[in-house]
């Protein structure tokens, strides 16, 4: 590894902490530093990134380059199907100590959020195929329609297709939210939680542009991001506005569906999202699970007779998951609950994820 992508990997690193996410640190640095070539720029958000999914396996004492580059080689070791991983060794070091205290551990979980994310895509309707063969190097899901899996190494960001708007970089799990929502066009739909828009863009697309969608959030510079992210997916139907997740509502309007896709821990983004293993704490899983009771409270009222609740989060976790949906069925009498949907990395391929849906009696 050179000298030059240590260094700059260290820099993430020790900049990054719980107020400060590896990710926005790396992207920040990246930026500031126009020398690096895309290679090394791909190499270094590599390593920085397996650095936090191997942390389990190093010595802290070690000189912090020491630390990336054994990373390094563990995860080379691994992912060329080295033996000497055990299920024991993976489930222990592998996340952290206090995760058994809340959720089932299974060595197949602990082993798939080893392996670097696949980079799934989300085509045009009906358009996964052509897309597929103009890009290459990629693989159509059977499963999930208009989703496929990028396998080479181009910066698809900088692909005319991108910047046309015939796709978007979105995990297969949070594509099959928008197929469970199955919105329809002409429908009105809340997405309550939107952040940067992924699935309000997927939900316009399903809804073929027609109707409307409300999108809220609590924070603006996301809403400004989905505004960005509109214009060039040419997407027009729909109103942004921000939302604390308190019970005033952003509007009075009556929906043929809301969507909470709720903060959460996080557990079944940690395949992509590594540190967050490190920085996620016990007293986050209380207040979480009490912040999703309270946004799902606030928004049943916009829910039409008739019309869908949706919830998804991306963890895996029961306090946050089948617990939290028991909690809506038991006290919200006036909706109907449908099965859960709980999808693991290990069988996906993309995120931890779980969706519950319920209709309005």
């Amino acid at each position: 590894m050179q000298r030059l992508v240590l260094d700059v990997a260290a820099r993430v690193i020790r900049a990054s902490d719980r107020e400060h996410p590896a990710d926005a640190v790396l992207r920040s640095e990246l930026r500031n530093a126009r020398q690096l070539t895309p290679a090394q720029r791909t190499e270094i958000s590599a390593a920085v990134f397996t650095y936090y999914r191997w942390f389990g396996w190093l010595d802290k004492h070690a000189p912090l380059r020491e630390q990336i580059a054994h990373a390094r080689t563990l995860a080379e070791s691994f992912e060329t199907g080295s033996k000497q991983f055990s299920d024991e060794e993976l489930v222990s070091r592998a996340l952290p100590m206090w995760l058994p205290q809340f959720m089932e551990i299974t060595p197949a979980f602990a082993r798939a959020i080893q392996y670097p994310p696949r980079l799934w895509l989300r085509a045009r309707k009906g358009q996964a195929a052509q897309l597929a063969q103009r890009l290459g190097n990629s693989k159509i899901s059977t499963d999930v329609p208009d989703a496929l899996v990028y396998l080479g190494t181009e910066d698809l960001f900088q692909r005319p297709e991108f910047k046309q708007g015939e796709f978007e970089i979105q995990d297969i799990s949070s594509q099959i939210i928008g197929r469970i929502a199955n919105p329809q066009p002409g429908e009105t739909w809340w997405d309550a939680c939107a952040g940067e828009g992924g699935k309000t863009l997927h939900l316009s697309d399903l809804m073929e542009n027609k109707g409307l969608i409300w999108a809220s959030d609590r924070a603006a510079w996301r809403l400004d991001k989905l505004k960005r992210r509109t214009a060039r997916a040419r997407v027009f139907n729909y109103r942004a506005a921000v939302w604390d997740g308190s019970s005033k509502l952003p509007t009075r309007t009556k929906f043929d569906g809301v969507l909470v896709d709720a903060p959460c821990t996080g557990v079944g983004t940690w395949q992509r999202n590594p540190q967050a293993r490190w920085t996620i704490t016990t007293q986050d899983v209380e207040e979480l699970a009490a912040l999703q009771r309270q946004l799902l409270s606030n928004v049943t009222p916009s829910v039409k007779p008739g019309g869908k609740l949706i919830y998804a989060v991306c963890t895996l976790m029961p306090h946050e998951t089948t617990a939290i949906a028991k909690w809506i069925t038991d006290s919200h009498p006036e909706f109907a609950c449908s099965p859960a949907t709980l999808l693991r990395p290990e069988e996906t391929g993309g995120n931890g994820m779980f969706i519950s849906v319920w209709q309005r009696r």
